[in-house]
C-alpha cells in the first residue's frame, strides 16, 4: 500500500491507495497538480493527464465517503465525500486516512497530490 497526501491550500490530508495494478498506475503519474470541481453535490471531480489502465479492475465499485477513484469512461479522478450507488467503470484507487472536511469546499479550487515522500512544501 503507498501512502500519498493531498494538499488543499494549507492543509494536508493522508491517503492510502490500495494495493492494485490501477492504483500503481495512478501512483505513477504523482506528483500531480488539479482543479477538483463538485459533481452532484457528493463527489469532487478532476481530470488527469491519461486514463489509467484498469485491466483486471472491477467491472463496477459501490463507493463510500472518503474514497478515491478513478472513473474510467471519463478518464477522471472522483473523490467521494458521500457514499453513491453502485457506477459501472468506477474503480476504487483508494482512501483518505482521516478527515476529508478540507476538500468541502464550494466551487473549483487547486490541489496537489504527491506520494508522503516526495518533495515538502
Amino acid at each position: 500500500m503507498t501512502k500519498i497526501r493531498v494538499i488543499v491550500g494549507d492543509e494536508t490530508l493522508s491517503a492510502t491507495l490500495d494495493d492494485t495494478a490501477v492504483a500503481r498506475d495512478f501512483a505513477s503519474l504523482l506528483p500531480l497538480e488539479l482543479t477538483l470541481s463538485d459533481y452532484h453535490a457528493t463527489e469532487k471531480v478532476a481530470d488527469l493527464p491519461r486514463p489509467l489502465d484498469i485491466s483486471g479492475a472491477p467491472a463496477s465499485y459501490t463507493p463510500r465517503a472518503g474514497d478515491i477513484t478513478h472513473f474510467a469512461p471519463w478518464g477522471n479522478l472522483a473523490i467521494f465525500h458521500k457514499p453513491f450507488q453502485s457506477a459501472r467503470g468506477l474503480v476504487r484507487l483508494g482512501a483518505f486516512d482521516g478527515s476529508i472536511e478540507a476538500l468541502m469546499q464550494d466551487g473549483a479550487f487547486p490541489v496537489r497530490i504527491e506520494l508522503a515522500g516526495q518533495g515538502a512544501r
